[in-house]
């Protein structure tokens, strides 16, 4: 990192400053470390026991087959669009809006800023967890103690935020180098410490020579890890939603592309390599940060302590992050009229200040209904990783679209788009799926309240709510969230 790229990250500037000096923009590497800021944070450290719950070692290679290609072509996608809508800034909201009208475009930024903020939550009962190896008292991480302190912490970086948005940018790119640092050593050791045996005991997880009763079908083991594998890659949009503020807009592909390779390569490692040192009932059993665990077995509790420590670094950094990102996104969607008018309002430090202080009230909300929570660290990252699934699932539709009808080509071949596009919106479509009905019901019931705050937007704009389709999608919501507070009511499924 030279000085020259540590000023540009410093002197990031709101979205909304219409002058913007060239030495003000951010350059490549600042991007890469804004995605890999965004997507490596707590989900990392404990990806040995969330992969190995319910899948063996062959349904885990698998998964990271289907993820690595489908992630791929979502990093195809953002580069993609990065260059041919050069135009469309603040990332999956816009092209949502851009293809499918303002009503889709709505729900795929509330699905946005649902995921950020409700990953917060998740990185708070982690850091808590982690922070329990040294001192009791916290627990799980989602008890009073735990609550209390992760609530301490939220304000502290809301005035940090509030203080101005670049001094926030600059810890970030500081947690993103220190954060890489554990992950390393632990990988080293892993490598050395593997056992081919323990890998291959139970390949498949049918039960055969571990003591077991299997853990299924391959497919069901397979579709277990999604949610998983997409939670540790959210974020993979970063440098997308930062678009307007890079010097060069090639760049913003470029490092989607350099962030997720890199990305990919320590998550396979991390979640492959524990799979030899412990086997998958030992693994499933382990507190998180379960990574911790896994290096205590091979060095000793120095090791527990070490990934603990690196957690708290690393998922800091990564709250820091979505703090940026998810209050970025209600903002840019107040000003252009996506959001009501409120959401736009800055503080004489040019930081989103309304929409700073909505995101962390509903973050101290859940917070608090985490003390409810039997897992409350899966519980939050699976919603989160559903929330996301809109956005995700209509940046390849909208790539797919422009790469039909040809627009934005010219005269260039449309091949490669129309497959990139095709394989990304399926790879959605497929976690959809997997996600499970249980977890798509209880995210209706967040997406809801969002029928209400987008009439009162295009009030705020004069304008018609809705057409007759989104008067349908509107209503297909509403119903879905009926339903899955009637079930949640009579205990059919579980909210917490």
């Amino acid at each position: 990192m030279t000085t020259a790229d540590v000023n540009d990250l410093v002197s990031v500037k709101n979205a909304g400053v219409a002058q913007t000096q060239k030495s003000d923009k951010l350059t490549l590497l600042p991007l890469v470390a804004l995605v890999v800021g965004s997507m490596i944070g707590g989900g990392v450290f404990n990806l040995p026991s969330d992969m190995s719950k319910g899948a063996s070692p062959g349904a885990i290679l698998i998964g990271w087959m289907i993820t690595g290609i489908g992630m791929m072509m979502l990093a195809f996608v953002y580069q993609n669009l990065a260059v041919r809508k050069p135009n469309l800034n603040a990332g999956p909201y816009a092209y949502a809006k851009a293809g499918f009208g303002p009503f889709v475009g709505f729900n795929s930024a509330w699905g946005y800023w649902l995921s950020a903020f409700l990953g917060n939550v998740a990185y708070a009962v982690a850091i808590f967890s982690a922070l329990s190896h040294f001192f009791p008292i916290f627990g799980d991480g989602n008890n009073l103690p735990s609550i209390v302190g992760a609530s301490l912490c939220l304000w502290l970086i809301h005035a940090l935020v509030l203080s101005g948005i670049k001094q926030a940018a600059f810890v970030n790119v500081v947690t993103s180098i220190a954060k890489l640092v554990p992950l390393f050593l632990f990988v080293l050791v892993a490598i050395v410490g593997f056992h081919w045996d323990r890998f291959t005991v139970d390949f498949w997880g049918t039960g055969a020579g571990s003591g077991t009763g299997g853990l299924g079908s391959v497919m069901e083991q397979v579709k277990s890890t999604m949610l998983v594998t997409l939670w540790v890659f959210i974020g993979i949009e970063g440098a997308s939603v930062y678009s307007a503020r890079a010097a060069r807009r090639s760049d913003v592909g470029r490092a989607t592309v350099i962030g997720f390779v890199g990305a990919l390569g320590i998550y396979v490692l991390v979640s492959l390599l524990a799979t030899g040192v412990l086997r998958q009932p030992e693994l499933a059993d382990l507190k998180v940060p379960s990574m911790a665990g896994v290096f205590e077995s091979l060095v000793g509790p120095w090791g527990a302590a070490l990934i603990n420590i690196g957690l708290v670094i690393s998922v800091g950094g990564a709250f820091l992050s979505w703090t940026l990102l998810c209050a970025e996104i209600p903002y840019t969607c107040g000003r252009d009229g996506t959001f009501p008018k409120w959401f736009a309002a800055e503080n004489a430090n040019g930081s989103p200040v309304n929409a700073l202080w909505a995101t962390n009230l509903l973050i101290q909300l859940f917070l608090a209904l985490s003390f409810f929570s039997r897992s409350a660290y899966q519980f939050f990252y699976f919603i989160a990783s559903v929330a996301i699934l809109p956005p995700y699932v209509l940046s390849g539709a909208y790539a797919l679209k422009l790469a039909l009808t040809g627009e934005g080509y010219g005269a260039e071949s449309r091949t490669k788009g129309i497959l990139v596009g095709a394989l990304a919106t399926t790879y959605g479509l497929w976690l959809v799926y997997a996600a499970g009905l249980q977890y798509l019901l209880m995210c209706a019931v967040l997406f809801a309240p969002g029928i209400l705050v987008y009439v009162r937007a295009r009030r705020d704009c004069g304008e018609r709510p809705f057409t007759g389709v989104e008067m349908a999608i509107a209503a297909v919501i509403a119903v879905l969230a009926v339903l899955a507070a009637w079930l949640m009511w009579t205990g059919t499924i579980s909210p917490l």
